[in-house]
């Protein structure tokens, strides 16, 4: 039971990690203008997330239930809960990121179209909305 409630500290964890690393891959993305994912920040976030959940079973195991702690198995086993969670994590990210874009850009680099989900999930404060309804009605 001990083991379980463990692995359930770590994949809360990993869930957090993947998803906050996802965001600082996409960021990056944009700032260094790729179009296409780049293969190499995948292996760095999956290495992060390793490293998160390795520290949080170590902790975990070793501070606060005083039990041993297998290297190389628990590695293996923090790996396949990773990689399923991230892959997941992944496409889901990757299909809320082609909803919601903000426009379609051409080759060379106009804009083509406003994406009209984009528009209707922002959100305007109310003075913003009606700030020149005025001039709407005439």
């Amino acid at each position: 039971m001990v083991t379980v409630f463990t692995y359930f500290v770590s994949f809360i964890f990993i869930v957090i990690a993947v998803f906050i690393t996802l965001t600082f891959k996409n960021e990056l993305e944009r700032m260094f203008r790729e179009d296409r994912s780049v293969f190499a920040f995948h292996i760095c976030n999956v290495v992060i997330i390793l490293m998160v959940a390795f520290a949080s079973q170590a902790v975990m195991r070793i501070y606060i239930l005083g039990h041993d702690f297998p290297f190389i198995l628990n590695v293996i086993i923090l790996m396949a809960i990773i990689m399923p969670t991230y892959i997941a994590g992944h496409f889901a990210f990757e299909k809320y990121n082609s909803i919601y874009r903000k426009y379609a850009a051409a080759e060379n680099g106009k804009v083509l179209v406003l994406n009209e989900k984009y528009l209707k999930k922002k959100k305007w404060f109310r003075s913003v909305r009606h700030y020149n309804a005025g001039a709407r009605e005439e």
